[in-house]
């Protein structure tokens, strides 16, 4: 479809939208904004949201916009409630236009590298606003996204206090980190496929939190997610194995240690004599939202236990208890 039929589609679909609703005038723009696609974005209405990403749902309810919330994607799994509260739109990487435009947003809030970049075409062109939100796997990211958000939805203030507490989480667990003789090598794996380990490399959610939490990846060869040899696992020898701990029917089951360990490249492994196996929260700890701090101090204290008399119980400033 050319870029004009792309146009007359959108235009289409916006006008059936409001077939049997008073549409109502928008306000004067409250906000303007750059976004991660590098698009200048005029903000006039974030009176019903339309949400793309976990942390991109997470932050919205810890602003207090759940109520302009018209819609989330699949990934937005925290709070628990949202996805029994809210429609969903799909899988964040094969989002339909007919499905997102048919809540009628005011604004669409999508994390970065949602799509597909048809439907991203369609949606601009359907004349809503659109804010790509910067996804980058470090505690800066964090803050970045939840400013971004915060702007868009006109709650920069609360979104200030929260990002000041995660701030203040990620100072406390710098301070934490500074106890550690040697940081552990650990490898995040995804998944088996054909008897082969999908590991994760550099420029990845497991990649950033495992950095965050002051142990190295054992995989920087390459960027993303690849099979891995035996050869390169044993080579690798991590000191502890991650992966990611599932939920819900129908879905992969979570990796045990049972499993992981009796593959002959992994029994090799310092990460199988010591039996150092964690199963993650994928959200809580891969979301880049505003828990993902705290998750990282959990993570070092699991990495090395000796931190753990210095590791607050719980953080002193949640990011989740900014109120207005």
């Amino acid at each position: 479809m050319n870029r004009s039929g792309l146009h007359r589609y959108a235009c289409n679909i916006a006008a059936a939208a409001c077939v049997g609703l008073l549409c109502a005038i928008p306000a004067q723009a409250d906000a303007t904004l750059k976004d991660a696609a590098g698009r200048t974005v005029e903000v006039k209405d974030a009176s019903r949201i339309v949400s793309v990403g976990g942390a991109v749902t997470e932050i919205l309810y810890a602003l207090g916009k759940e109520k302009n919330i018209v819609g989330i994607d699949t990934t937005s799994l925290y709070p628990p409630r949202a996805a029994a509260e809210k429609p969903s739109v799909g899988y964040m990487r094969q989002l339909s236009a007919e499905g997102v435009l048919g809540l009628k947003p005011s604004i669409i809030i999508a994390i970065e590298g949602a799509g597909p970049k048809e439907t991203l075409s369609v949606l601009q062109a359907a004349g809503v606003p659109m804010v790509v939100v910067p996804e980058s796997y470090t505690g800066a990211g964090i803050v970045e996204k939840i400013q971004t958000i915060a702007l868009a939805t006109g709650a920069k203030e609360r979104g200030e206090c929260i990002a000041a507490r995660v701030r203040a989480d990620l100072a406390t667990l710098e301070k934490l980190e500074t106890g550690i003789a040697k940081r552990k090598r650990v490898m995040f794996v995804l998944s088996f496929v054909s008897g082969k380990a999908m590991v994760s490399g550099s420029k990845t959610a497991a990649d950033g939190v495992i950095r965050m939490a002051g142990a190295e990846n054992a995989i920087t060869a390459y960027d993303g997610y690849k099979q891995l040899s035996d050869e390169a696992i044993i080579a690798a020898n991590p000191d502890v194995v991650m992966t990611l701990e599932r939920s819900g029917p129908g879905g992969p089951a979570t990796l045990t240690s049972d499993a992981v360990f009796a593959h002959p490249a992994f029994a090799a492994t310092q990460a199988a004599a010591s039996r150092a196996f964690l199963p993650l929260d994928g959200l809580y700890a891969l979301g880049f939202g505003p828990r993902s701090a705290q998750a990282a101090r959990d993570l070092a204290v699991s990495f090395y236990p000796e931190l753990k008399a210095a590791s607050p119980q719980q953080s002193n400033a949640p990011a989740t208890a900014c109120t207005e």
